[in-house]
């Protein structure tokens, strides 16, 4: 049975995705009581894996919980801590479990994080990964013989940065994760809508590859000085940042911003994920200030 984000997005309807991290410890409690929030408000909700090289609970349980609450999930996986092994073993998990949705990522650096001394395994990078899940869905073993015990049924997604500099690369690497089974892409943050209509034009919309434009939470001048220093790829613009040094209510301007650009990217792209790093309780304000309705 197909997932609603793919059912979505394979209709060619407008989807809407948003961000959770797993919580810093045993209790989900908290997380769940977010993602209740966001319920009927979204098509899914991506369960990050490790982002920024910091421990959290992981994203295949924390998504199995999600199912049992009646919350679709996207279950990220992060090749940075794993080997193929333990990677391969989480993947029949997660078919076993119900997830449907994979998206498939490299991973943040280990220097990212606040346990520095980590070892990165990186034995898969996002390609390897999507063509592991793909010779999975078409039920074959790592031993190049048929999986003893049926295929999987996963829907797999990959992210993009369409503010990359280098577009001839950015094209190449779109184009390998295609060709390895990717279904979809998910951006990182967009801030400058000219970066994703070129993506969209010149890269997703040849390859049929539908767009989730990531849209981010900024929630003060300062916060936004910090993802432009020490977020990978970042590049929030200068009448952005004024926006939010002016105001007398930042945190209020950057819930506008972001209805702004969910009201212009569902436009460009054929969807929209929403991220609000520790504030995802206020992703129903920006839906709501948007204006957006679900449509399944």
């Amino acid at each position: 049975m197909k997932s609603k984000l793919q059912k979505t997005l394979e209709s060619h309807s407008k989807a809407i995705t948003a961000e959770l991290m797993p919580p810093r410890g045993g209790d989900p409690t908290r997380s769940l009581k977010i993602a209740q929030l966001l319920k009927d408000k979204v098509h899914a909700i991506n369960i990050t894996d490790g982002s920024r090289a910091v421990m959290r609970m992981c994203s295949l349980a924390m998504s199995r919980l999600l199912l049992d609450n009646g919350i679709e999930p996207v279950m990220q996986i992060s090749c940075r801590d794993r080997n193929k092994i333990a990677l391969q073993s989480d993947i029949l998990g997660a078919n076993a479990l119900g997830i449907k949705n994979i998206l498939c990522i490299t991973g943040d650096s280990v220097k990212a994080g606040d346990q520095k001394n980590t070892k990165a395994v990186h034995e898969f990078e996002a390609v390897k990964l999507l063509k592991q899940i793909q010779s999975f869905n078409n039920g074959i073993d790592p031993t190049n013989e048929l999986l003893s015990d049926n295929k999987t049924e996963i829907f797999t997604g990959a992210a993009a940065d369409p503010s990359y500099k280098n577009l001839k690369v950015l094209k190449m690497r779109t184009e390998q994760k295609k060709e390895a089974g990717a279904r979809f892409i998910q951006t990182q943050m967009v801030m400058d809508k000219k970066h994703l209509i070129n993506f969209c034009d010149e890269i997703s919309k040849p390859l049929n590859l539908p767009v989730l434009a990531g849209v981010f939470l900024l929630k003060s001048h300062k916060n936004a000085l910090f993802i432009n220093k020490y977020v990978p790829g970042a590049n929030i613009p200068d009448h952005i940042l004024n926006r939010l040094k002016d105001s007398k209510n930042p945190l209020e301007e950057g819930i506008n911003i972001a209805a702004e650009q969910l009201r212009e990217f569902i436009n460009i792209s054929q969807g929209v994920h929403l991220m609000a790093v520790k504030s995802e309780h206020l992703i129903p304000e920006i839906l709501k200030k948007a204006e957006i309705n679900l449509e399944y």
